[in-house]
């Protein structure tokens, strides 16, 4: 019975739950963000590359 009372007042499995969804809702947003910042990035070096082709021929 003292098992049970004692697992029952235990709340470090809902502190790692939390800390779990907040690392999964960090880890979406970073990769959601890197995929923006990506598309951006191989834009402007994409416009830089077709310049520089164009400048040279």
């Amino acid at each position: 019975m003292n098992l049970l009372k004692s697992f029952l007042r235990d709340k470090r499995g809902a502190t790692v739950v939390e800390y779990g969804l907040l690392v999964s809702i960090l880890a979406v947003t970073l990769a959601t963000s890197l995929g923006h910042y990506y598309d951006l990035m191989n834009g402007i070096f994409g416009k830089i590359g077709n310049t520089l082709t164009t400048a040279v021929n």
